[in-house]
């Protein structure tokens, strides 16, 4: 696979997928878009400038919603997506819709470079998730990388640098998006089914009919298993809280990752860094390694990312179908290693714009403190989603 696969955006091609995208989203993937006029307002009212756009990242959908609100919009995009999503049959398509790509881990050069090319153009709409991954909840975001922020200083920076006054620099807004999924229909007979199948897969024999009780015996065997398959004793689970359990699994299987790969743990790092990092050292050395090793901790990565955002009572502190199914596909994932199970049902995602931020009006804070001026901005366009996603 080549190092970096760059945008070749076809605007005459995405035209033509524009117009067909509403019906192939919602017989092909399930969904349907909405969103209110305010919203398509305020990115009207923003279309002489320069637009990062930064949506939460709840399934493997969102590019779609984005591409759909494009297609609304009638402007194209850009898109920074995550390198394992080229390599296919489809790369072609996808560079040609303007994606490109990024080798998470790792100072990606030629990437950034691109990012920066992008931010610097008039008009342009860039489209990055900025929690780097797949959060697998509908209801809550993790927290954002500064990195799509930071891009967008240094580049203005650049161009001052470059001989642009600061006075004639174009407006570059950092736009928040949430994006929310809510089923259609009664979702009762899809959550019996799933709750069957994998209490078949994992032998279990429900004692109860109440949905919560049995996800909760489901979710108490998957964690057995990880318990087993990496050698923590058994014994110590009777006195330990869930969440303790899940986060000593999870520490557990990062220690034997680093270990494996001789990488030095960075205990300050957020977990889906390191194993993003994991995921790059295995690449590096796949030659060295048998293939057992290299399978096995490419399934713990895996692992890790499926359940890096779970949180014990996310079902328990609002049981809708659409958090019962969080939970279930992620059980699912783990359980039958489906990378991306079927949608549940037929879906409407809301998104919603929320207030834009100027970054050019902060180029001066970012000169004095680049650091604290970056994630002050970048906590609040988090905090900016979170709350439309509470709202919703």
């Amino acid at each position: 696979m080549p190092d970096f696969y760059p945008p070749k955006l076809s605007p005459p091609l995405v035209w033509a997928v524009q117009r067909a995208s509403p019906l192939v989203a919602r017989y092909y993937h399930k969904m349907r878009l909405e969103v209110q006029p305010s919203c398509l307002e305020t990115l009207r009212t923003l279309q002489p400038h320069r637009l990062l756009l930064l949506p939460n990242h709840p399934t493997h959908h969102d590019w779609i919603a984005l591409f759909l609100l494009s297609a609304r919009w009638g402007q194209p995009f850009h898109y920074l997506a995550a390198h394992e999503r080229f390599g296919g049959a489809t790369d072609w398509f996808l560079q040609r819709m303007g994606a490109y790509s990024l080798r998470r881990g790792l100072g990606d050069r030629p990437s950034i470079a691109k990012t920066m090319e992008l931010l610097s153009q008039p008009r342009c709409r860039l489209v990055v998730f900025p929690e780097g991954g797949f959060s697998f909840q509908n209801d809550t975001v993790m927290p954002f990388r500064v990195g799509a922020v930071q891009l967008a200083m240094q580049t203005m920076q650049r161009q001052v640098r470059q001989g642009t006054p600061v006075e004639a620099l174009e407006d570059l807004y950092a736009v928040p998006i949430a994006l929310k999924y809510r089923y259609h229909g009664d979702m009762a007979p899809v959550i019996e089914q799933t709750l069957n199948q994998l209490e078949k897969a994992l032998w279990v024999f429900p004692s109860s009919t109440d949905w919560y009780e049995r996800l909760l015996v489901i979710g108490e065997q998957v964690l057995l298993g990880f318990e087993r398959d990496y050698g923590l004793p058994i014994v110590e689970t009777v006195w330990r809280s869930r969440p303790d359990r899940i986060q000593r699994v999870k520490d557990h299987i990062l220690n034997y990752c680093e270990r494996t790969l001789k990488i030095a743990p960075n205990l300050h790092e957020p977990l889906r860094e390191r194993v993003y990092r994991i995921q790059r050292s295995l690449e590096a050395q796949a030659e060295t390694l048998d293939l057992r090793t290299q399978e096995a901790i490419a399934r713990a990565a895996a692992q890790l990312l499926n359940f890096n955002a779970i949180s014990d009572g996310y079902v328990a502190a609002n049981p809708t179908p659409e958090r019962f199914l969080d939970t279930l596909i992620r059980l699912e994932r783990a359980v039958f290693g489906i990378d991306q199970p079927p949608p549940k049902g037929d879906r409407t995602v809301i998104l919603r714009v929320g207030e834009p931020v100027n970054l050019t009006q902060h180029l001066d804070d970012y000169t004095q403190d680049r650091t604290q001026t970056v994630e002050q901005l970048t906590e609040k366009l988090r905090s900016t989603v979170q709350t439309n996603l509470d709202l919703m």
